[in-house]
C-alpha cells in the first residue's frame, strides 16, 4: 500500500530523525533555498544574535559587509561606539517596525524625527539611544550621525547580496502622536518618560507581517537582486511590560516571530529562514547552549549553530568556492567579542 508517508526521508519522522540520535548527531535541519557563497558580500542587522552570525560568516572568509567602518582613529575603541558590530550603526534592530522605518528614513519615504533626548547634558538618538557610550555633545552632532548611518544603510542595500535579519521582539514603545518607534523605553537610558505621550505596543502577528511586506517592498524596489535571510533570536527577553510573566511574554513574543518568517518564506522565493532558533532552543538540546542566567548563549552554541549552517549549505549546493582574490577577507574583524543587545539595560531595573 502507497501513500505519501513511505517515501519520507528518515528527518520527517520524530523516531528516526531526533529521538534515535544524540541531540549533537541531528542534522538536516534546514534545506536552504538560497546559496550563501563567499563572494557576494553579506548584511547583518536585528537582534543580538544577528551579530553571532556576522562574525561566524567573516570568520570563515566570507564577505561581511561593513557599510559604516570605523575611522581609523578610533579603530582600538570601535566596539565601544558601536562600529563593525552590524553592517550600520543603528545598534539592535529589535522590531519589525523599527526595521521598517530605517529603511524608510534611510530612503526618503519618511520624515526624519527630531525627537531628541537628553541626560547630563548630553543628547541621545532615541531610535539608537546607546550608540555613542556618552551620547552626543549636540543635537546638530547626533543629527549628522544618524545621516552617515542613513548613507549607510543605502550603501548596504544596494551592494549586498545577501541581507541576514534576526527577528527579535514583539514588544515596543512608541509616540503615541507621531507613531514613531523607539529603541528602547524613554527614561530608561535617556530622556523622560511620559505617560501621556508613550505607548507601550505588544505588535501582533497580523501587523508584524504587515511591515515585513512592507520591508520586502521596499528592498525589492531598490535592490531587485538582493535575498533575504530570516532568523529568529534565541535569546529570552529581559523584561516584559504586558504585565505576564517574563517566561510565558517570552514564549508569546517568538512563536509570533516565528510563525511570521515561515509565511514569509512560503510567499516569496527570494526569502529563506534558517532555524537557529530552533538549534538554541529547542527541548531536545536540553538547554546545553545556554549560560547559567539561561539566557546567554554560549560559544559552543554558536559554534553548533554555524556548523548546521555550514554544512547544510554543502549539502544543497556544494562545498563552498572562495574567490582567490578574497578568500580570508571578510568584513573587518570586531575589535570585541563581547555582544551588543541594549535590551540587557533593562536589568538595572529589576527589584
Amino acid at each position: 500500500m502507497s501513500h505519501p508517508y513511505t517515501s519520507l526521508p528518515p528527518r520527517a519522522f520524530w523516531r528516526t530523525g531526533v529521538a534515535e540520535l544524540n541531540p549533537l548527531q541531528i542534522s538536516g535541519l534546514w534545506q536552504p533555498k538560497l546559496a550563501v557563497t563567499p563572494g557576494q558580500p553579506i548584511i547583518t542587522a536585528g537582534s543580538c544574535f544577528a551579530q553571532h552570525i556576522g562574525r561566524a560568516l567573516a570568520a570563515r572568509g566570507y564577505q561581511w559587509f561593513d557599510a559604516e567602518p570605523a575611522p581609523a582613529w578610533l579603530f582600538e575603541d570601535a566596539g565601544e561606539f558601536n562600529y563593525g558590530i552590524f553592517s550600520f550603526r543603528t545598534g539592535n534592530i529589535y522590531t519589525a517596525r523599527a526595521l521598517l522605518q530605517w529603511l524608510r528614513m534611510a530612503y526618503g519615504e519618511m520624515e526624519l524625527p527630531e525627537d531628541w533626548w537628553h541626560a547630563e547634558g548630553r543628547v541621545y538618538d532615541p531610535l539608537r539611544p546607546a550608540i555613542e557610550p556618552r551620547g552626543f555633545e549636540s543635537v546638530e552632532e547626533a543629527r549628522a550621525s544618524r545621516g552617515a548611518t542613513l548613507v549607510a544603510i543605502r550603501r548596504a542595500v544596494e551592494t549586498a547580496g545577501i541581507f541576514v535579519f534576526t527577528l527579535g521582539l514583539t514588544e515596543s514603545w512608541a509616540d503615541a502622536a507621531t507613531g514613531l518607534e523607539y529603541a528602547l523605553c524613554p527614561g530608561t537610558l535617556a530622556g523622560q518618560f511620559d505617560p501621556d505621550r508613550h505607548v507601550f505596543r505588544n505588535h501582533r502577528h497580523a501587523a508584524i507581517l504587515a511591515d515585513m511586506e512592507a520591508v520586502l517592498a521596499l528592498l525589492a524596489a531598490k535592490a531587485p537582486d538582493l535575498k533575504v535571510l530570516l532568523t529568529v533570536s534565541p535569546v529570552p527577553l529581559t523584561a516584559t511590560a504586558t504585565g505576564e510573566h517574563v517566561l510565558t511574554a517570552t514564549s508569546r513574543s517568538k512563536s509570533v516571530l516565528r510563525a511570521v518568517a515561515a509565511e514569509l518564506v512560503e510567499d516569496h522565493a527570494h526569502v529563506d529562514y534558517f532555524p537557529s532558533y530552533e538549534i538554541i532552543t529547542h527541548p531536545v538540546f536540553r538547554g546545553m547552549f545556554y549560560a547559567p542566567n539561561q539566557r546567554q548563549v554560549v560559544p559552543e552554541g554558536v559554534e553548533v549553530v554555524m556548523r548546521h549552517f555550514f554544512a547544510d549549505q554543502e549539502a544543497a549546493f556544494g562545498p563552498p568556492k572562495f574567490p582567490k582574490a578574497r578568500k580570508g577577507q571578510g568584513g573587518r574583524a570586531r575589535a570585541s567579542a563581547e555582544v551588543k543587545c541594549e535590551e540587557e539595560m533593562l536589568n538595572a531595573f529589576a527589584r
